[in-house]
């Protein structure tokens, strides 16, 4: 009984990462996503764009790291990207945050889970890599879709994009090939300085 009850307290506490806004909206709306939205989401990115990973991967752990790497916002919130200051304390937040959330769990579901979210945040794997790679793209994705608007919100610039990105090719060039000329686009509209 006291597994389960540690399982469920997990579950529960996991509820929080809808309080959790990020800086991207969802795709024709004028609110901001939240955070399981974007795991919920980006995790579908893996299953469906699996087949582009190089080297090839295991989609079903591309998928548990997908829907795992982002539970520490509930203790460190959500840093953009393109914000260099706020990425600071960042590294810091998230390992004290993994710590407390994954230590929630019985201790044999607590060692995968903070496996897995370190296997992400290393990127040392081809699987960490695609799915930073997915992680990565459908923010893109979403302001191309949205004409730029967290983009333009937030002033970032076509150099700043490319630069935090492009660890995209090295998971999966042709999702690469397939965004950069569209992102050029978005430059040559003034979506992006």
């Amino acid at each position: 009984m006291d597994k389960l009850i540690a399982q469920l307290g997990f579950l529960l506490e996991l509820d929080k990462l809808k309080a959790i806004l990020r800086r991207t909206r969802p795709v024709g709306l004028d609110r901001y996503e939240n955070t399981a939205e974007h795991s919920w989401h980006v995790a579908l990115m893996a299953m469906l764009l699996a087949e582009h990973a190089e080297p090839p991967v295991a989609v079903e752990r591309v998928v548990k790291m997908l829907l795992l790497h982002d539970i520490v916002e509930i203790d460190a919130d959500d840093t953009f990207l393109y914000d260099e200051a706020a990425a600071a304390g960042k590294a810091d937040k998230e390992v004290a945050a993994a710590e407390r959330l994954f230590g929630m769990l019985p201790p044999e579901q607590a060692r995968e889970f903070h496996a897995l979210w370190r296997e992400y945040e290393e990127r040392a794997t081809a699987d960490g890599r695609f799915a930073y790679a997915c992680d990565r793209l459908l923010p893109m994705l979403q302001n191309l879709a949205n004409e730029g608007a967290s983009w333009q919100e937030n002033s970032v610039r076509f150099e700043q994009v490319i630069r935090k990105n492009l660890p995209i090719n090295d998971a999966a060039p042709a999702l690469w090939q397939y965004v950069l000329p569209r992102l050029e686009a978005a430059r040559d509209k003034g979506w992006l300085g």
